[in-house]
């Protein structure tokens, strides 16, 4: 009972920190809310007990790739100036809520039309020897190009800030 609360708990926090991140109009107030929707879905893992998951998600995730999306940003040095003015604010909104309002139906009545049984988890979900084999035969290039999208990401930031003249 406790874990359905803690569940229901952590998944609306994170849905929160999502909506913040779009939402919220400044950089840096957008990735402090990314960093509540990683640190919430940490606890998710943490509830499926996948302990291994758990750690990389607060240790890589919410610490180390924060730190340096947190660095970029004040890298970039972003002022109020610098923004995108909001004329059209309105407009986007009205065509996101198109886009999204079918979406969270269809998820909706998939959320409904699920078993209430819960499925028991596999042997060895969240060790690191499962995680290891996965990552490492079946998931190694999605992995590598992820990194390689990070690392071409901190590049463009610097040569933007660059051209910018920021020092």
């Amino acid at each position: 009972m406790l874990a359905t609360y803690l569940f229901f708990g952590l998944a609306l926090l994170a849905v929160l920190g999502a909506l913040g991140l779009i939402l919220f109009k400044h950089p840096m107030n957008g990735a402090m809310s990314f960093v509540v929707t990683l640190i919430s879905l940490a606890g998710l893992y943490a509830l499926l007990s996948a302990k291994l998951i758990f750690a990389i998600q607060l240790i890589v995730y919410a610490g180390a790739i924060m730190s340096l999306i947190l660095f970029i940003i004040m890298f970039l040095n972003i002022q109020e100036r610098d923004l995108p003015i909001d004329s059209n604010r309105w407009f986007y909104l009205a065509g996101g809520i198109i886009v999204v309002a079918p979406i969270a139906g269809l998820m909706i009545k998939i959320a409904k039309s699920l078993p209430e049984e819960h499925p028991e988890l596999i042997d060895g979900f969240g060790d690191v020897k499962t995680v290891g084999h996965l990552l490492f035969t079946e998931w190694l290039l999605p992995f590598e190009i992820v990194s390689i999208l990070l690392l071409v990401a901190l590049v463009g930031a610097v040569v933007l800030a660059g051209k910018r003249g920021v020092n």
